[in-house]
């Protein structure tokens, strides 16, 4: 498993109790958070479209001596969708916290080489998946009747697009808007819904780069270098713990300063 960076410690484990599910758990960011939310002591309900996969990752986290499950999902199907979240509360009781971050690239094309049906299975990952989940999540939050916490994953394209990427940044970019007004919608509960969005991170959806374009991409950070996993991981793990418990319908961006606008 890729634990680059350690993770780092509190005084206590900040998610000590609680029940986390993360989606795109199979890999990349979604792997490194789940551990991550384990390691400080939450319950983790793995989700994915690749089980074997998502049980890799559960292994790990039992062998760590944490607790997780696996629950294949394919999130632009409604059913699978509420089936998930049906799952953690008859599994553990409660949901306390989601990080929807599973997504979709899709084809980096210009736009008048991209077709209707890239268009929308773009979409249906980022946007009417996230929606989706976000919907059964808050019905089973809302009725617990305590705080919770929302996190999903966004981009920095959606402020710095780049060519190729009309349907991704247009996609990432509603989602940022979409949690403004969820957020207002489900405050008066407790419930904090924000974003993280990450820059050019090391994960299998940038695996298509050589060598010598990622350097390229981390070469224009401000920080220079790309990231890695676990630097987003880390931050979505932050705005679920107590310690973020003033922040919601934010876009926390977790790229090195790549998206810092101006001449370079």
């Amino acid at each position: 498993m890729s634990n680059r960076y350690p993770a780092p410690r509190s005084a206590g484990l900040r998610l000590e109790g609680k029940i986390a599910l993360v989606t795109g758990a199979g890999s990349g960011i979604g792997q490194a958070a789940a551990i991550r939310f384990a390691g400080e002591g939450a319950k983790v309900v793995l989700a994915g479209r690749r089980n074997t996969e998502l049980l890799k990752v559960a292994r790990a986290i039992s062998e760590s001596g944490g607790q997780a499950i696996a629950v294949p999902t394919d999130v632009t199907i409604e059913g699978e969708v509420t089936a998930l979240v049906a799952a953690a509360v008859k599994n553990f009781g409660r949901l306390d916290i989601a990080f929807n971050n599973a997504g979709e690239l899709g084809q980096l094309k210009p736009i008048v080489e991209l077709t209707a049906d890239d268009f929308d299975r773009t979409m249906a990952v980022n946007l009417r998946g996230v929606w989706l989940l976000m919907r059964s999540e808050l019905e089973a939050m809302i009725k617990q009747g305590h705080p919770a916490v929302i996190v999903n994953t966004s981009s920095f394209v959606a402020a710095a697009a780049s060519p190729g990427t009309s349907i991704y940044a247009a996609s990432k970019a509603a989602l940022d808007a979409m949690i403004r007004a969820v957020a207002l919608e489900v405050g008066s509960h407790g419930i904090r819904v924000n974003n993280v969005a990450p820059g050019v991170i090391r994960t299998p959806m940038s695996a298509g780069l050589d060598a010598a374009g990622l350097a390229a991409l981390g070469a224009h950070a401000a920080l220079k270098r790309i990231g890695e996993p676990e630097d987003v991981a880390d931050v979505a793990l932050w705005l679920c713990t107590e310690e973020a418990r003033f922040i919601t319908g934010q876009t926390v961006f977790v790229d090195g300063g790549f998206a810092i606008p101006g001449l370079r």
